[in-house]
């Protein structure tokens, strides 16, 4: 504090003084010289030099407060802060710098944007009719295909409930006769000849994809539960003792999608799991022992069976229309 109060007396002293005018002087001359920095008597009852007059301390229009550093602003005429709007002014007369020509300007392609719309198909109260074929994946023996079909009826968009039937055909791999040579037997093997369930469906999963940009296609994802009866046969390894049939119980559970071709038309492809307890021809048969059909059933082999499908089939839904509902 010192150290700047002897500065700013230095410095006051070093400029021209003027002369105090006579009477109680407001000092008001002390602001007219560019630059310069005045510090008022700190003892403002005493009157005469230093152009403080009487104490009035109006000097420069700037307040009288004892020990006051001001400073002018830079053009000198110590009128107070710069003119704001005659900057403003200034800077709007100057050009920007603006790139002149002709702007080309970017193509936008709207057809590169696609709207996702409402959901496009409805299921709630109305039926499917699901003719399909299928085939057995997990057998490399024998295998089977079938032709059959399914009717099941929405309750809601995701739950139904329906009823299918299979009849089976098959053909015998390429193992069955790799194994009758090398082990010089005939593998045990037996056909399906039908079956038919009561499924239950559930949808848990719907979206939309584009078809390379131009088209979109709905999909969902559904599961499906159910439990039926079937019947297999027994292929006689020998052809002078007789087969047999057994009747199945068969829980099934199984996966598929659908996709959406029209308001009554879609593509249904999945799996689907038909689990039994299969019984199969005895290993001794021989005259007089498991000769007939009835001794050779009663003295079977049972074994677990998966049999697991791929299915294909299209479906038509009736009605073959819908309308959407707003509430109110």
């Amino acid at each position: 504090m010192i150290v700047a109060l002897a500065l700013a007396t230095g410095t006051a002293l070093a400029g021209p003084k003027s002369k105090p005018k006579a009477g109680g002087g407001s000092g008001s001359s002390a602001g007219s010289d560019a630059g310069e920095i005045e510090m008022d008597n700190p003892d403002t009852s005493k009157g005469g030099g230093g152009g403080s007059g009487s104490g009035s301390g109006s000097a420069a229009g700037s307040g009288s407060a004892g020990g006051e550093i001001e400073m002018d602003n830079d053009n000198g005429s110590g009128s107070g802060s710069p003119d704001l709007s005659a900057d403003l002014a200034a800077q709007a007369a100057t050009p920007e710098a603006v790139q002149t020509g002709v702007v080309k300007k970017t193509p936008l392609s709207w057809k590169d944007i696609i709207v996702v719309v409402r959901k496009p198909f409805l299921k709630r109260k109305r039926t499917e009719l699901n003719p399909f074929v299928g085939t057995t994946i997990n057998d490399n023996i024998i295998r089977h295909y079938s032709i059959g079909g399914e009717l099941a009826y929405y309750l809601t968009d995701v739950l139904a409930v329906g009823v299918e039937g299979q009849y089976y055909t098959h053909e015998f791999e390429g193992p069955f006769d790799l194994v009758a040579r090398q082990a010089r037997r005939l593998p045990t093997v037996n056909k399906y000849n039908w079956s038919t369930a009561l499924d239950f469906h559930y949808v848990p999963v719907y979206g939309k994809f584009a078809v390379l940009d131009h088209k979109l296609v709905a999909w969902e994802v559904l599961f499906t539960a159910g439990i039926g009866v079937g019947q297999s046969e027994v292929i006689p390894r020998d052809t002078k003792y007789p087969g047999f049939t057994n009747l199945l119980i068969q829980p099934n559970i199984g996966a598929g999608m659908r996709f959406f071709l029209a308001k009554w038309l879609t593509i249904n492809l999945g799996f689907r799991d038909y689990a039994f307890i299969d019984k199969f021809e005895p290993t001794d048969r021989s005259p007089g022992m498991n000769d007939t059909a009835s001794m050779a059933q009663a003295n079977a082999d049972s074994k677990l069976i998966n049999n697991i499908m791929f299915q294909i089939g299209v479906s038509f839904w009736v009605p073959t229309s819908f309308e959407y509902t707003t509430f109110r």
